[in-house]
């Protein structure tokens, strides 16, 4: 695949995501797919890594009964031959606690035969382990 079908594809897997649809963004996923979100992990389920295509389909579920979301800003998408890069800011609300996670992202998708093989989510994990994290 070219950088601009990557371009392409980075597109399409923030529509799926948007619309809350986990069967449908995992056909995006190859059946042995790397999941990373580093992190504390046990703060929340997503954190650390997984594999498969059940990982996105758990990342859905959980973070629509455990977040909401305040805002999401895309602020660009980069791409080449092998992977793509989705930079932005987000907010979300812990349900649990109410308290407010503020963060950049990135989010890394390494992608072969249009499916996405490894999925990275670099944030400030302090910050939302620390929003989690009931005292």
């Amino acid at each position: 695949m070219n950088g601009q079908t990557n371009l392409e594809f980075a597109h399409f897997f923030l529509q799926k995501l948007a619309s809350g649809d986990a069967q449908a963004l995992a056909l995006q996923f190859a059946e042995n797919a790397e999941w990373e979100v580093a992190g504390d992990v046990g703060a929340l389920p997503w954190l650390g890594k997984h594999q498969g295509k059940e990982a996105i389909v758990n990342f859905v579920r959980d973070t629509a009964a455990l977040l909401t979301s305040e805002s999401l800003v895309i602020q660009d998408i980069l791409a080449n031959d092998h992977r793509a890069m989705i930079l932005g800011t987000l907010a979300s609300r812990v349900n649990a606690t109410g308290k407010l996670i503020e963060t950049s992202f990135v989010l890394v998708l390494e992608i072969s035969d249009r499916l996405i093989t490894s999925f990275r989510m670099l944030e400030d994990t302090f910050a939302v382990s620390q929003a989690a994290r009931i005292h």
